[in-house]
């Protein structure tokens, strides 16, 4: 608070003491909050009183679904979980005390490749085969994996003090949910989004498994780069403006560069692009080393040419002429291992030349090697020419063993690193004389999330949901296909938060491609679909689809749980009297967990008595990685089984970083642990930390933040603490109406009524720096450093009904109940303690109270004008005698009875209007209209105002310390009158 006020502890013994007359703030609420040691009492205290449910018992409040994202329940809690599961918290305590049923249903993520790798870790640790185990049994032990973490994570969270329905959580292996998730699954099988087919997917070699794009991250990986030249071996009839194809280009080679050696064998064609100039070199000279020959003449880019010389080491050459795309597609090609020896033939086919809009000169040759099996873009190419398709690698990532020559060779080993296959690629080629130049080059790779290794393109069969099929499910009306349907929902039916994620979230929907459903793993939830023995997916039969089916299914998932499905004989048990059992094939693959995940709105927004009937939530709220994870799963997972997008706004934050701004990482020893964050401080300390950041962008976090949060809550703490400490014993009988109330009053309540606008607005918008910033100003500088400062002299010295001091109190207790109640989504901790301290109650709790709401009449715009102007005058007297301090010619502001000077007479009248020497904590203080003398202070940015010191006259109160010039001349000894009618 303000220095000036007297020390009121202490009195100069030759004058009498008056200290027990005076009205001291008295509040047993501490300085030191000691957070660490208190916070679980708290804790123990909501679950006790049960405030989550008893919120729920409020009636007439419409709902406010936030449906937790499903973290993974596999180890403990990091930064980013604390940074999210602290927002969300906010988000659901606002809205709640903005008079909102605002529900919290915390969930987990179970099924998966994380959760069964664990398992796998500890087969292989005691010599176990993983295969051999019995599945069910194995899928028991990944239950029981998860279950343990879901009581962990569950403590964990619940420790930052986020409020839900702890007790009754959703998770994904529970076996209502699993019924839900294939239930989900069957209404793509009868919808006809799903299909079978075989084509290139992310796929892991160390985990057997194809992954989704949410799976998969990036690093850098250095990669054995090659050069290799297709030779020319025929032409179809070519006639370009009356000229033939000359024999040059029979002669020639095409140049195609890759940095996937081990594909070269599943190669089907060579790309071009009809937009980039090509051109046939003959090489003239080569230095001593070089695998190309001069004489030789090869067909490349022109705007590549040099850097392909280069790379050869070639040192001489000329470009002969151009050749036209005309010319290109004329050309058939052989592939490099065509007639090579132990070859079998396997290579002896022809190589198209086709024309490719994927294709471009920014690196390589200008041309691209097309293996239709392990490419995207090749895939592609592949379906418009009718391209064949490979099988040469198996699901552990080596060749088929009875491929020629490489049969066995792994691409990636199972410890994740290179095995010998690209190396034994490069040799056969060197030995083929098909290598014109090799090299290595360091660049950004896909790799598995949860192994770290890197990843392939691999084709196999997989069970897909079609994006732009039209669905046969009479759910129209934002589309036909669930590409269209996820566009509209995210233009017409998404707000976003901040609104960037929506172009990011529509660029990824305007271009994904089918959504791979199937991973060949054992523990998640089943593909339950069941295909006709010899049919092929094209065939109309290829699925059975049969309503009484599926429903058999569901139940038998209600009653027992996915593992059902691994029991032996329970195909015939479905199908029994409805179809013949031996006609059909059980599905055994698994969902991908992005399924389960995105399916989470059917069973916990639409079927739980605390969710919603049409479940759409009102906040999906995660990571920005998410766009590609969970929001894009639950957006696609909607569009099919719902027609639209399952939430109203996708609220997005960054990650966490440390101080420096870098990624943490336990190898650098930069990670910080929210356990040890509230070991230190509390838990309340991280989520001021969350509530001061804008999470919208990555957040840092680190001990030097952390004390400065800490600092900003110990300065809210006093503001708190003297708000208590003045509001002892205050009763309603003292309550005076506002517009009795004294200009500086008014123009508190006027902010109070301008904050709950403000901080209405910001809860609304998820903005929770905004709110924070407004409310910590507002403590600090118009509390503390006026109000309060202003004020004390009248809470401590005014007899107990001066109206003053009674107006000053009612504004204290209406600023008592805003503050703590809007900070108490924040702060939960803390703003409990301080609603406790004051209304003590065995049930009670700050956070089952709502915002309350301003008077209308409190908004005064013109009183905020007047108080601008206040205010600018008023730091300049401050300014003025702070440098009477500093020079030791006064003590104190009391000391002082200053002359302001003010060039505007309606800025005079304005001062004179009000107890200005009250407001600016002196004994006296005169107001002149006009120039001010020489000398006099002044500050750049307040023209026409200046002031001139000057020590008051008089004698000082012993009681308030004021020094005027009728202390001493009433009936309490060395008093001024106000304070001795105050002792009566």
């Amino acid at each position: 608070m303000c220095a000036d006020t007297p020390d009121l502890t202490t009195t100069d013994k030759t004058e009498p003491e008056y200290k027990d007359t005076l009205f001291l703030p008295r509040t047993g609420f501490p300085m030191r909050a000691g957070l660490p040691q208190r916070e679980p009492g708290w804790l123990e205290r909501w679950e006790r009183i049960g405030v989550y449910d008893r919120l729920r018992e409020k009636t007439g409040r419409a709902p406010f679904i936030l449906h937790d994202g499903p973290p993974y329940a596999n180890g403990h809690l990091h930064i980013g979980h604390a940074l999210n599961k602290t927002i969300k918290d906010m988000v659901v305590r606002s809205h709640q005390m903005m008079g909102h049923d605002a529900r919290y249903v915390p969930g987990w993520d179970c099924h998966g490749l994380p959760i069964e790798w664990k398992i796998e870790e500890q087969y292989r640790a005691k010599g176990l085969d993983k295969d051999a185990v019995d599945t069910i049994a194995f899928r028991q032990e990944c239950r029981r994996f998860a279950e343990e973490w879901v009581g962990i994570q569950r403590e964990e969270f619940k420790r930052l003090g986020v409020i839900g329905a702890w007790e009754n959580p959703y998770l994904t292996m529970a076996f209502h949910a699993e019924a839900v998730i294939a239930d989900e699954f069957m209404k793509f099988l009868m919808n006809g989004a799903l299909y079978r087919g075989s084509k290139p997917v992310m796929w892991s070699p160390v985990e057997k498994t194809a992954l989704a794009e949410a799976e998969v991250e990036y690093h850098d990986h250095t990669s054995h780069t090659i050069w290799v030249p297709f030779a020319v071996v025929s032409a179809s009839d070519f006639e370009n403006n009356g000229a033939c194809l000359g024999a040059d280009l029979l002669s020639a080679r095409v140049v195609i560069w890759t940095t996937t050696p081990w594909t070269i064998p599943q190669n089907r064609a060579v790309a071009f692009s009809e937009t980039i100039a090509y051109a046939l070199y003959c090489v003239t000279e080569t230095a001593e080393n070089s695998a190309a020959k001069p004489g030789e003449t090869v067909i490349l880019a022109e705007k590549l040419a040099d850097e392909v010389f280069r790379a050869a080491k070639v040192t001489g050459y000329d470009k002969l002429r151009s050749v036209s795309p005309d010319e290109l597609r004329a050309l058939t090609l052989a592939h490099p291992f065509r007639g090579i020896e132990g070859g079998s033939g396997e290579w002896d086919y022809d190589v198209p030349m086709l024309p490719g809009e994927h294709v471009t000169d920014d690196a390589g040759t200008g041309f691209v090697h097309t293996a239709p099996s392990h490419g995207d873009d090749d895939y592609q190419l592949g379906l418009k020419f009718g391209l064949p398709m490979t099988y040469n690698v198996e699901p552990d990532g080596t060749y088929r063993a009875d491929l020629p020559l490489l049969g066995g060779q792994a691409i990636i080993l199972p410890n994740g690193k290179e095995g010998p296959a690209n190396v034994s690629v490069i040799k056969a080629l060197a030995a083929t004389g098909t290598l014109f130049a090799k090299g290595k080059v360091k660049h950004s790779y896909p790799h598995s999330w949860r192994s770290k290794a890197p990843l392939i393109f691999r084709n196999t069969p997989q069970w897909f949901a079609a994006i732009d099929r039209p669905l046969d499910d009479g759910l129209d009306a934002h589309g036909a296909t669930i590409r269209e349907r996820a566009l509209a929902s995210i233009d017409e039916l998404v707000k976003f938060t901040p609104v960037s994620g929506q172009n990011r979230l529509r660029s990824m929907m305007q271009t994904r491609p089918d959504w791979v459903l199937s991973r060949q793993r054992a523990w998640g939830v089943p593909l339950t679909c069941f295909v006709r023995k010899g049919a092929k997916p094209e065939d109309v039969d290829f699925l059975l689809r049969d309503e009484q089916v599926n429903a058999r299914i569901v139940r038998a998932f209600e009653a027992e749980g996915a593992d059902v499905w691994y029991r032996p004989g329970f195909k015939g048990e479905i199908l029994a009297g409805l179809h013949d059992p031996e006609a059909y094939e059980q599905i055994f693959d698994v969902l991908d967990v992005w399924f389960d995940s995105g399916s989470t709105h059917a069973f916990v927004l639409r079927d739980r008595a605390d969710g919603v009937p049409d479940g759409i939530a009102d906040v999906y709220l995660e990571g920005t990685d998410q766009h590609r994870g969970w929001f894009h799963s639950s957006m696609l997972q909607g569009c099919g089984t719902m027609g639209r997008a399952p939430y109203r706004n996708v609220v997005t934050h960054g990650f966490t970083l440390d101080e420096k701004g870098m990624k943490m990482s336990k190898s650098l020893g930069n990670t910080v642990v929210p356990a040890e964050v509230i070991k230190q401080y509390g838990a309340d300390i991280l989520r001021l930390w969350v509530a001061q950041a804008d999470y919208s962008v990555d957040q840092r976090i680190g001990p030097e933040i952390l004390k400065g949060t800490a600092d900003s809550y110990r300065r809210l703490r006093n503001t708190l603490r003297f708000l208590l400490g003045s509001l002892a014993d205050f009763d309603e009988s003292e309550r005076v109406p506002a517009a009795e109330m004294p200009e500086l009053e008014r123009f508190i309540l006027h902010r109070l009524a301008e904050l709950d606008g403000i901080v209405r607005d910001g809860y609304a918008r998820f903005d929770f720096q905004h709110v924070f910033q407004q409310l910590f100003q507002f403590c600090t500088v118009d509390l503390s450093s006026l109000y309060f400062d202003i004020r004390k002299d009248s809470l401590y010295c005014d007899a107990a009904t001066d109206p003053r001091r009674r107006a000053a109190r009612t504004v204290m207790d209406l600023l008592f109940h805003r503050l703590v109640t809007w900070l108490a989504p924040i702060l939960p901790f803390t703003m409990e303690e301080v609603w406790l301290d004051r209304f003590p109650s065995e049930n009670g709790s700050v956070h089952l109270e709502d915002f309350p709401r301003a008077e209308g009449a409190w908004f005064d715009p013109e009183l905020a004008l007047r108080w601008e102007t206040i205010r600018r005058v008023r730091r300049v007297v401050t300014g003025a005698l702070e440098v009477e301090r500093r020079e030791k010619r006064i003590g104190a502001s009391l000391d002082a009875a200053p002359t302001v000077y003010v060039a505007e007479p309606e800025t005079a009248a304005l001062l004179a209007s009000v107890p200005f020497d009250e407001i600016c904590i002196t004994s006296g203080l005169a107001v002149e209209t006009g120039a001010a003398p020489d000398g006099a202070f002044a500050l750049d940015d307040t023209p026409g105002v200046a002031v001139v010191p000057r020590l008051a006259p008089g004698g000082k109160c012993a009681r308030c310390w004021r020094i005027l010039p009728d202390v001493g001349t009433h009936a309490h000894a060395a008093t001024c009158a106000r304070c001795d009618e105050a002792l009566g």
